[in-house]
């Protein structure tokens, strides 16, 4: 891992991304690029016209630029905030860029995806600025960004927490196996304790045995050492209830593995453990 994209605002959550930025530029050497992204769609005149007919008034037609104006210095207290941080996150601050961008996060996030010299990792809270006091709902942008994402996302939580413990939600998908690729390559986290999980329905225990020691087998070859859990019953439930009762930091796992209209019927995977798991958790697509 060579460079972290680390997403930041002015709620909460920037403080633990920045937490957990600097506890993953530590282990790899990394450097940070801090992005903040001011969306402006609600400033634009077609919006402000409404709003100003609607209540009888024209001044609208000058406010964009005072409104971009009282953004912009948002932007520099949020720089400000962001580098104090960082640096008592233990960020290096000559591997440190702190950017200030205009537009969609996520169309931002790809641009440094796929720029010149594209980052290895996305961090991002699981709420942003006006999401705070949602605990039951994430950030709008969350979703968008990590179907989006090109490399693996950290998904913080409000709370930091040393990573002690990690667990490998495991199911033989492509992007669970991505998971597994990417724990072999980062040598830098292999004083984290792993646990390796598979959940049965109780149909398919065979088939998900197998899976699971495909895994286990992949990470000892590699002279990573994890233990293997084979559980049964409902996948979210059962994942959830290991986090809580085994003390596990950090939730790794594949994400959105299943169309939109399944996931509008019957919910995602991806987002009930986001939001049930009061850790990090990081995805893979």
């Amino acid at each position: 891992m060579k460079k972290i994209l680390a997403c930041t605002d002015a709620s909460d959550y920037a403080r633990t991304v920045c937490r957990y930025t600097g506890w993953l530029a530590g282990l790899t050497g990394a450097s940070v690029d801090a992005l903040y992204v001011s969306n402006l769609w609600e400033f634009e005149l077609p919006f402000l016209l409404d709003l100003g007919g609607s209540i009888g008034a024209s001044p609208y037609h000058g406010m964009t630029d005072a409104l971009e104006e009282i953004e912009n210095k948002k932007a520099k207290l949020v720089e400000q905030a962001v580098r104090r941080e960082m640096a008592d996150a233990g960020v290096e601050m000559d591997k440190l860029a702190i950017q200030h961008e205009t537009g969609l996060l996520v169309d931002a996030v790809d641009a440094y995806e796929t720029g010149d010299s594209p980052v290895d990792m996305v961090v991002l809270g699981k709420r942003g600025e006006g999401a705070e006091q949602a605990k039951d709902h994430l950030g709008g942008n969350l979703e968008r960004v990590v179907r989006a994402a090109r490399q693996p996302c950290l998904v913080t939580n409000l709370e930091y927490r040393e990573i002690k413990k990690a667990a490998l939600a495991y199911d033989g998908s492509a992007s669970a196996q991505k998971a597994v690729d990417w724990l072999i390559a980062e040598t830098a986290l292999r004083d984290i304790a792993l646990s390796v999980v598979t959940v049965s329905d109780g149909h398919g225990d065979n088939e998900s045995a197998h899976s699971l020691r495909v895994a286990e087998g992949r990470l000892e070859d590699a002279g990573i050492s994890a233990e293997a859990h084979l559980l049964t019953g409902d996948t979210e439930d059962e994942i959830a209830k290991f986090v809580e009762g085994n003390d596990i930091d950090l939730l790794i796992m594949g994400a959105y593995g299943h169309s939109r209209i399944r996931e509008l019927l019957i919910g995602s995977t991806t987002t009930d453990l986001i939001r049930r798991c009061k850790i990090p958790v990081m995805l893979f697509r």
